[in-house]
């Protein structure tokens, strides 16, 4: 899906002002607020838009140590330890991947005794084979979108 320029103009407010009306965003950006609603529609029809929730912080929730733990699988398991992760709460995201490993998982914990509690929970999984971890020591670059969405929506144009 091709994001141009207005596009682009409502993600960075979506972004910076999440909390806005889009009533306030159509006044902002001087548009109708039918099209601002067509081209959000639009945006989540097409997948651009996956979410509208808040962000949380699993420091705040108590869970301050993260971790990037790679799991081997025993070949043709792979969908089976993939469902087997999504049942293990300390698990905030899981990919498959190439490279040294099979699956990558995004791990947080109290501390560091309990994240090896959930090492060795995914160690014990049916079709794991061995697990490397990686612990994250600060965020250099926080999550983020806008940079991306500014490189693609630069150089298109739309009519206002």
């Amino acid at each position: 899906m091709a994001v141009d320029e207005l596009d682009t103009r409502i993600l960075r407010l979506m972004i910076e002002q999440p909390r806005t009306s889009v009533r306030e965003y159509a006044r902002v950006l001087g548009i109708a607020r039918g099209t601002l609603q067509a081209r959000i529609d639009r945006m989540e029809r097409d997948g651009v838009i996956t979410g509208t929730g808040p962000v949380l912080s699993p420091a705040a929730l108590g869970h301050p140590v993260l971790a990037f733990v790679h799991i081997e699988v025993t070949q043709g398991h792979l969908d089976e330890v993939g469902d087997a992760l999504a049942a293990v709460p300390e698990i905030v995201e899981a990919f498959s991947i190439t490279g040294g490993g099979d699956l990558l998982t995004r791990v947080v914990a109290r501390d560091n005794g309990h994240l090896e509690d959930v090492i060795q929970r995914l160690i014990n999984l049916p079709g794991v084979v061995r697990t490397r971890t990686e612990m994250a020591l600060r965020e250099r670059v926080p999550h983020r979108m806008l940079p991306l969405v500014e490189s693609v929506g630069r150089g298109t144009r739309t009519a206002r």
